[in-house]
């Protein structure tokens, strides 16, 4: 923890290859950046490019469709209700408390990125949270298994420029248990162990 109290802020990425654990149908690659306005935390710009086998059904829609025409946006919205529908798929916390998000995101769109679809979104915290001196942990993951949802490397989760001098990040893999592993392959018992980010912003043990 030296290295926290070193820094103005830290961050902590926590992820589970959910592959191993469980036998996923469906893959979705996650790149996400905080939004903030310098003082406070507003909300998650994420990114989310979906596997060429999830991707086929919707850019077979599509077909051979310019970026901004209108059958993108009619699929974005439908991809979108079923991640409203399952909050977000992501978790919020701060100070062992849930962070409650906005009903809907403040935008949202779909492209295509060769054979994979893309969406885009920024999920608003429903209230503005203080930067300074405060700790915080989100999670993106299918507590189901049916997909698996990974950052694939540790600078898929970006600060903006104005804060990344001032802060850090770093990524942990924990190993789950042979229970966890048994209760998951077995289907005896729905677990999860999601991907988790805690930003710790220490500047007043400067």
């Amino acid at each position: 923890m030296q290295t926290v109290k070193q820094s103005a802020m830290a961050l902590f990425l926590t992820v589970i290859p959910f592959a191993v654990v469980a036998h996923p149908h469906s893959f979705i690659s996650l790149k996400t950046e905080l939004v903030t306005d310098g003082t406070q935390l507003n909300g998650l710009k994420m990114r989310w490019t979906m596997d060429e086998i999830t991707s086929a059904d919707l850019l077979y829609d599509a077909g051979n469709a310019k970026p901004g025409d209108e059958i993108w946006k009619k699929l974005a919205a439908e991809v979108m209700a079923n991640v409203l529908g399952q909050h977000y798929f992501t978790e919020f916390w701060h100070n062992g408390q849930k962070v409650k998000f906005m009903n809907r995101p403040t935008e949202y769109g779909m492209t295509r990125d060769g054979h994979q679809a893309v969406l885009t979104f920024v999920l608003p915290l429903a209230h503005p949270q203080p930067l300074a001196g405060q700790t915080y942990t989100f999670s993106t993951f299918d507590p189901t298994y049916y997909v698996d949802m990974h950052y694939a490397e540790e600078n898929d989760v970006t600060l903006p420029a104005a804060l990344q001098k001032t802060c850090t990040m770093a990524m942990h893999t924990p190993k789950p248990s042979e229970e966890t592993l048994n209760f998951a392959s077995l289907s005896i018992k729905k677990m999860h162990h999601p991907k988790t980010w805690s930003w710790v912003n220490s500047s007043h043990n400067r």
